[in-house]
């Protein structure tokens, strides 16, 4: 189980990496709202990984068994690895690439109408977020595998 966690774990993470900063690198020019769509597609595409994992598991590690639980634990651990690629992504986005990002989404906020404050939480809580939103969609995506996956033969 270790040995698939690490490996499904790691192509997720370098897929969002790679995927994440080149879409915030590259779509610097494009608006906030299509960059939170790209985002949201890197995110589920990078977990496409859990699903492959769990079933890499259950038919070459396991002899064509998988419980629901070992399923989920398997899809959560996979989720875990992107979403910290996804969570370091975020931080050299918002550091190092573009570190005015917290004034240009404020500017961008109040010239739509928002009257609201919208604090600056700083990119360590960002990341967090980040890390804590993928793990959410993870969480989904693991149950729904499971829920294929499961086989008690």
């Amino acid at each position: 189980m270790k040995n698939t966690i690490i490996k499904f774990g790691t192509y997720g993470l370098i897929l969002a990496l790679v995927f994440f900063l080149g879409g915030l690198y590259l779509g610097q020019d494009m608006d906030f709202s299509t960059q939170e769509v790209f985002g949201y597609i890197t995110m589920i595409a990078s977990l496409v990984f859990v699903f492959f994992g769990i079933k890499h598991f259950r038919d070459k590690e396991n002899n064509g068994k998988l419980t629901f639980r070992e399923a989920v634990l398997i899809g959560l651990l996979i989720s875990a690895f992107t979403a910290f690629g996804i969570a370091i992504a975020d931080f050299i986005y918002t550091t190092v690439i573009n570190p005015d990002f917290f004034e240009e989404y404020t500017e961008v906020m109040r010239a739509q109408g928002y009257k609201g404050e919208i604090p600056d939480y700083g990119s360590g809580f960002m990341a967090l977020i980040m890390f804590l939103t993928v793990m959410i969609i993870g969480l989904v995506i693991s149950l729904v595998s499971a829920l294929i996956l499961q086989r008690k033969n």
